[in-house]
């Protein structure tokens, strides 16, 4: 009985480390060439589901309505023009009135962080660890265990406005609790709707949610060449379960493999139970959809 209630508080703790107890690292597929494989993500619905809300308002009366990321992200394009939200909008206040201000850090005052108090990412995502894993892995939490297991360099390029350390600290959750086995090996941390994380992208003016994602993959790529140098070995994806978002994704991919030609990319498309990868050339694209067993390494196969 004992031995029994041991195991499962070591269950507990080690988490998802226990996929990673008889495996080895294993090299970039290009290594001995030279190359890296450089792995892109997108957080919300796609490494983790989180429960962190988004409102909508009615025109007239100002009622306001949470819907989950996935729900918004469904129903975006068509919210206040038709379908069943046709009457609401979206607000795009940065405070504590908007849309998004749960995707955004708060003023923590010396008592606030006396107590403990986090910001609402780390808190989200601490409450989903709380819930079995099978509800709140996204898609292409495989592929970024994975990635972050073999050390390989990662960039978490996400629509949330937290500040980067915030990123980061609830990157370390995920290490603290067992389900990664390290620290991410960063590249790059791009909360794309954090407004200092705008101006270093060169938006000086509110852009769309996916212009900006194209921005921050491009300087991704272009900080990968200045930290590891430039190789036509190298391998870049870039996982995101947002339709729109992959469009343009696929978009900006495509320009830069008509600039750096030799170089692969690839982007994951993880939308309404799908997991297609999708190698993109300059002129076409070419997709294949892959069963959970191959979804681990994505861009190393």
């Amino acid at each position: 009985m004992l031995r029994r209630i041991l195991m499962q508080k070591k269950s507990k703790t080690v988490g998802q480390l226990e996929l990673g107890i008889s495996r080895s690292q294993e090299p970039d597929r290009n290594h001995q060439l030279g190359g890296r494989s450089f792995y892109f993500f997108d957080f919300d619905d796609n490494v983790a589901f989180l429960s962190t809300p988004i409102f909508i308002f009615h025109k007239r009366t100002g009622q306001e309505l949470a819907l989950s990321s996935g729900e918004f992200a469904e129903q975006s394009a068509a919210i206040g023009r038709s379908g069943p939200y046709e009457e609401f909008e979206v607000r795009f206040d940065d405070d504590s009135v908007g849309s998004f201000r749960c995707f955004r850090d708060v003023d923590l005052n010396l008592v606030d962080r006396l107590v403990g108090r986090k910001q609402a990412f780390v808190r989200d995502l601490a409450t989903a660890l709380g819930y079995p894993e099978f509800q709140w892995k996204g898609p292409s939490w495989s592929c970024f265990y994975h990635a972050v297991f073999n050390r390989r360099p990662v960039s978490v390029i996400t629509a949330r406005g937290h500040h980067p350390d915030t990123i980061r600290e609830g990157m370390k959750l995920l290490e603290e609790q067992g389900h990664l086995p390290h620290e991410p090996n960063f590249l790059s941390l791009y909360p794309v709707s954090h407004r200092e994380t705008q101006l270093a992208l060169g938006f000086a003016e509110r852009a769309s949610v996916a212009e900006m994602k194209k921005a921050a993959i491009r300087a991704s790529v272009l900080k990968a060449f200045e930290v590891y140098g430039y190789s036509p070995h190298h391998r870049f994806g870039m996982s995101d379960d947002d339709p729109k978002n992959i469009e343009l994704i696929t978009e900006e991919m495509t320009e830069l493999k008509k600039e750096f030609s030799e170089i692969s990319f690839f982007v994951i498309k993880t939308c309404k139970g799908e997991f297609v990868k999708r190698e993109v050339f300059a002129d076409y694209t070419f997709e294949e959809t892959l069963e959970p067993v191959r979804q681990m390494s994505l861009f190393d196969n």
